[in-house]
């Protein structure tokens, strides 16, 4: 038996509705390269939940959904800023700088957020021919660090991104995890917020595999489909992901996982308060939890449960909850924990 464990929510299975969509989308021949029906239903829902005029792209995992937003948005001449934690700095190979061929600027947040205080000394030079140009700015919902941003606070950056003929991208991979969080429409920390390109997650959700690129304004994705294509993100067999949104999308399902997840975690801190010897680190507001742990005791601690160390040298560690976490797990691991570090 697979052992459970708190790394991430990659980790998880597949959600039960969403595994049959897809035994339901395999019977048949249809159309190839999204000109099928489940596709062209998964669209639609996409279109009932933030309105009929946007472009949406599916593509395989959330480093491609990345690179098309942002290539679509940018020149090679271009610069995208970003914090310093963003996965397209630090978990994606350098893949945004190689398809964009863009300067990425990463700057240090103490919470993984942005705020135009910390973006406005990165917007100079423009119209100067030897720096490159300031285009997107990309933030991530939640954070890598779990914090969730306000519909103020992306309005903030949005306001400031558009006063400077700049873009504003969301790394959204676990978007549905900030909804819940907030208790509010998607829509209002996205398309009302003033955001143009959203990558809107799936995997981490409970999906197989599959991302979704959207643009809140089609005139930014006249060439998106050429650079999916390029990009090796275009699906032939794309039934498979379309199967997969539509079943997401269909009565909350999407909401209803981050939602236990988050309450998973949730519990999970209510628990490892009682620990003196653990301090978390950043608000917890979403799926996951960062704490400082004893350095001694990680490795033991990991055998029994899995989850990834974040920064090594000061014994800070991530713990994540998914769709299929339950209560038993985060008791069973608060035992350890109690245990190991008494």
């Amino acid at each position: 038996m697979n052992k459970r464990g708190f790394a991430s929510d990659n980790f998880s299975g597949v959600l039960p509705e969403v595994m049959a969509a897809i035994n339901e989308a395999n019977n048949g021949h249809v159309m190839a390269y999204g000109g099928d029906h489940y596709t062209e239903s998964a669209i639609n829902k996409f279109k009932q939940l933030f309105g009929e005029n946007i472009d949406v792209y599916f593509a395989f995992n959330g480093t491609g959904a990345n690179v098309i937003a942002l290539s679509s948005l940018t020149q090679s001449y271009n610069s995208i800023i970003c914090p310093a934690t963003a996965h397209i700095q630090v978990d994606e190979c350098g893949a945004p700088d190689k398809f964009t061929s863009c300067k990425v600027i990463p700057i240090d947040t103490p919470d993984g957020k942005l705020t135009p205080e910390l973006i406005k000394p990165q917007l100079h030079g423009f119209g100067f021919e030897h720096h490159s140009q300031p285009k997107v700015i990309s933030i991530t919902q939640c954070t890598e660090l779990g914090t969730v941003y306000t519909p103020k606070e992306i309005k903030a950056i949005c306001d400031l991104a558009h006063e400077n003929n700049m873009y504003v991208h969301m790394d959204g991979a676990r978007l549905a995890n900030a909804v819940v969080s907030l208790d509010i429409d998607v829509k209002e920390i996205t398309s009302n917020a003033g955001i143009d390109v959203l990558s809107f997650g799936g995997t981490k959700n409970g999906m197989m595999l599959g991302e979704a690129v959207i643009f809140f304004n089609p005139e930014l994705s006249k060439n998106t489909k050429y650079i999916r294509k390029q990009s090796m993100q275009l699906c032939s067999k794309m039934r498979y992901i379309g199967a997969q949104f539509d079943a997401m999308l269909t009565n909350n399902l999407w909401l209803k996982t981050a939602k236990h997840a988050n309450a998973m975690v949730k519990l999970l801190k209510t628990e490892v308060e009682k620990i003196p010897q653990i301090k978390i680190t950043q608000k917890v507001e979403s799926n996951g939890i960062w704490a400082l742990v004893p350095k001694n005791k990680i490795e033991k601690l990991q055998e029994e449960y899995f989850f990834w160390i974040w920064d090594e040298h000061a014994g800070e560690v991530r713990w994540l909850c998914s769709f299929d976490t339950s209560k038993e797990d985060i008791l069973g691991f608060v035992e350890v924990l109690k245990k190991e570090l008494a």
